[in-house]
């Protein structure tokens, strides 16, 4: 469903473009709504589900049993902080300042299209993880597999 990567700019107010590409897809199939929340695996950026897709990964999170330390960090940074948002006339939405705060997002970001979901990230972070680079320990047996 998305794919690729935009450089975006964050206004005064904490609002950022989708891009023109994605606002029709973002209108028809998810009906201008998306969920914001934390990316829990990595630092500096956030994830951006449409609406249909993150009731399954609420759902998912929220079945693991609660008292299981990770299980429990897990819920925490998907379910407890989602916030849900919607594309305004100007196809804009607004992300919390807690969120953005939390990973760092200022003016500058990130906005990688990841299939299902978007992923938001701070400029300086996506740059330090582009620049991470994967060795022979890194790669799985999914990867060995895989033609690039």
């Amino acid at each position: 469903m998305f794919q690729g990567e935009t450089a975006i700019t964050v206004d005064d107010k904490g609002r950022l473009a989708v891009p023109t590409a994605y606002r029709d897809l973002v209108a028809r199939e998810c009906g201008n709504r998306l969920v914001i929340t934390y990316n829990p695996f990595e630092a500096g950026s956030l994830y951006l589900y449409p609406e249909q897709v993150w009731q399954r990964v609420r759902d998912d999170v929220n079945k693991l049993p609660s008292t299981q330390r990770a299980h429990r960090n897990l819920q925490l940074k998907l379910v407890g902080a989602a916030s849900p948002v919607e594309l305004d006339g100007n196809g804009r939405i607004s992300i919390p300042a807690s969120h953005r705060s939390a990973v760092g997002i200022e003016k500058k970001a990130v906005l990688l299209g990841m299939g299902e979901k978007f992923e938001l990230w701070s400029e300086q972070a996506h740059h330090a993880q582009i620049r991470q680079t994967l060795t022979d320990d890194d790669l799985s047996a999914h990867m060995l597999e895989l033609r690039l």
